[in-house]
């Protein structure tokens, strides 16, 4: 127990230290925890090899939970949509760097069964670095970052199929060993027939022992339970644990969620990884997913940054420092080889400019499901021992320089930026007194309140994959940058009498209202705001109205606080109003004050008059409560 409790707290101490120094530093969490790894293990000593094994396994949930996150936000139909790019992108990754690094093997003079498990084995990426890291970035719905998260997904699909294959590529063996294996086996077959055994491993032993044909039914249905088991069987259950009003239970029944499928599908010789994602997939129309997702994360972040200390600490440096050319050559080529790969895929399936280098860059690396086919392919005789060592080396740090290479991106990012061609803008054929600049979540609403009073708008957006949803839907849209003077000249600026500025980057949308003032100043303008800091940016910008994204929404919430602490609800309507009426003349004040170049926690008259304007909201509401209450006595219910 004594050393239980030492290991973890070496362990959380480590990652305690690292991973705020190396997110301070700009390096990211990741490179953080194999930092801590390196230095409590290879550094220091303070675990040893057996050890991080034992904790690799568990921390390898870490993985599990992640992809069943991820899953909960895929709904089915999204996975349907993904399916060119699972099947295309995803698979000629597999095969196209298989066969790259099994013609370099070959050329460094290994022999063809051994080339092509190393190609396999460097074929995948790393799940758990490269979906963390997109996370931490907010990189996941770009379009770098969505063909990424496609191929890991085909990745992980396809160990299954190479885990089959690696054993019909074993080296002969000598027949002394065949012998002593086949009487090892025949001993441990007796026994296993004459000693009682747990359930899990005599269903395990006697899945193995099945004909190809059974195993084949045993996993279908396995799977097919998951999916069934997710429709029918989990919000019954839900509910049935809510009747408890215990938290814990709620925490319980999603641990048992993922462990139970974990479990089921290592049973069947399928990765858990990919279960746990089948499973969240089918959650994701769940009313229990945000449930779902609130209990699992904190799990997810601790078992991640423990798979990553112990990838960290299981670096064996001997071998480095033995071969240490050899090994970073390796290294190098794994990475560079790849990369090419991946970039040329890359541009065949449409991405440019950042995306592709964000595609390139993050799956440059080999991936934890690397050690376990290595580990396989050793006990199989695929591999020769020293050459695992050498190939574990190499994984392990391909994985250590992926952080770096994503550093490499925010660089090369910047400069892309500005130079990359922008795509080619749709052919604005119409015209309409309303422009709408921005179709998301904001604009969409503002679009269908105007087009289903009768008046026509024309709607511009840059972000294609918007435009296409609107399309399905029936509503005509145009992909292009909005702030490009062409565009707006084409959509009908010089003749239109509104114009909606309700783009989702808020400098973006002030430079739009900003030129559109200068074109047309009699032209008005409503622009959406990020905060108040946009606010007075917009209002010196030329915009007639100005809307906060959470303004209206933030005051109808708290008048239904209002309503359900005891006023009527005509008093929460008239303290609502007398509040809206307040703030919009209390941000015009304050404009004024406003300095861009003071941070607004320094511009002492701008606070002296904020707190100024404070004192008298809070007095016009007391004053306004009273006259209301005079007015309607109060009928002591709640809207």
């Amino acid at each position: 127990m004594e050393g239980f409790l030492f290991q973890a707290s070496v362990f959380l101490a480590a990652a305690v230290i690292a991973v705020p120094l190396a997110a301070r530093l700009g390096l990211g969490s990741v490179l953080g925890y194999l930092a801590a790894g390196i230095v409590i293990g290879p550094v220091l000593g303070l675990v040893v090899g057996h050890e991080t094994q034992e904790l690799q396994h568990f921390a390898e949930f870490g993985v599990v939970m992640m992809l069943f996150l991820i899953g909960l936000e895929l709904e089915p139909r999204a996975l349907w949509d993904m399916r060119h790019h699972l099947l295309g992108l995803g698979g000629l990754q597999i095969v196209l760097t298989t066969l790259a690094v099994m013609a370099g093997a070959i050329y460094l003079g290994q022999p063809t069964s051994i080339a092509l498990a190393i190609g396999l084995i460097f074929a995948l990426s790393s799940t758990a670095i490269v979906l963390q890291t997109l996370s931490e970035k907010g990189l996941m719905q770009t379009g770098g970052g969505r063909s990424a998260f496609s191929v890991l997904l085909t990745q992980d699909i396809a160990v299954i199929p190479m885990l089959a294959l690696l054993p019909l590529l074993a080296l002969p063996k000598p027949p002394g060993m065949v012998l002593g294996e086949t009487l090892e086996r025949l001993s441990e077959t007796t026994a296993a027939e004459t000693t009682p055994q747990p359930a899990h491993e005599a269903a395990a032993y006697f899945i193995s022992n099945l004909p190809g044909w059974g195993v084949t039914l045993v996993t279908l249905a396995a799977v097919a339970a998951i999916i069934l088991a997710g429709i029918y069987l989990i919000n019954p259950v839900f509910r049935y644990i809510h009747t408890a009003r215990l938290r814990e239970m709620y925490t319980a029944l999603a641990l048992l969620i993922v462990i139970g499928i974990a479990f089921v599908m290592m049973l069947v010789g399928l990765s858990p990884a990919l279960g746990a994602f089948l499973a969240g997939v089918v959650l994701a129309n769940s009313e229990f997913r945000h449930e779902l997702e609130s209990d699992i994360a904190p799990f997810k972040g601790l078992l991640l940054g423990l798979f990553f200390i112990t990838v960290g600490a299981g670096i064996d440096f001997s071998v480095l420092a033995r071969d240490t050319f050899a090994v970073l050559g390796l290294a190098t080529a794994v990475i560079l080889l790849k990369g090419a790969v991946l970039y040329v895929l890359g541009l065949v399936f449409g991405l440019r400019g950042r995306s592709l280098w964000l595609f390139t860059l993050s799956l440059a690396q080999a991936g934890e499901f690397g050690f376990v086919l290595i580990s396989f392919s050793a006990q199989q005789n695929v591999l020769p021992p020293a050459m695992s060592e050498m190939l574990l080396l190499v994984v392990a740090l391909t994985m250590l320089i992926t952080p770096l290479l994503f550093i490499l991106y925010d660089w090369l990012s910047s400069r892309v930026e500005d130079i990359a061609e922008p795509q080619e803008a749709d052919h604005i054929d119409r015209q309409a007194p309303v422009i709408v600049a921005g179709i998301g979540r904001f604009g969409q609403v503002v679009n269908r309140l105007v087009r289903s009073s009768g008046f026509n708008t024309v709607v511009l957006d840059h972000d294609l994959a918007a435009i296409q949803r609107m399309r399905r839907f029936g509503v005509k849209g145009f992909f292009g940058d909005p702030t490009r003077p062409e565009l707006l000249r084409a959509a009908g600026l010089d003749e239109a009498r509104v114009l909606v500025a309700a783009l989702d980057n808020p400098e973006a949308t002030t430079r739009l209202v900003a030129y559109a003032r200068r074109e047309r100043p009699d032209l008005h303008i409503i622009a959406r705001a990020r905060d108040r800091t946009h606010v007075f940016r917009l209002y010196k910008a030329g915009a007639d109205d100005i809307v906060r994204e959470l303004f209206d929404s933030s005051l109808r919430a708290g008048r239904y606080v209002l309503e359900n602490m005891g006023l009527t609800e005509f008093e929460a309507a008239e303290l609502e109003k007398t509040f809206y009426q307040h703030d919009r003349q209390s941000v015009r004040d304050l404009a004024t004050l406003w300095n861009p170049d003071i941070p607004t926690v320094d511009n002492k008259d701008y606070i002296a008059r904020a707190k100024e304007l404070e004192k008298e909201l809070q007095t016009m509401l007391l004053s306004q409560l009273e006259e209301t209450a005079a007015d309607e006595p109060r009928s002591g219910t709640g809207g």
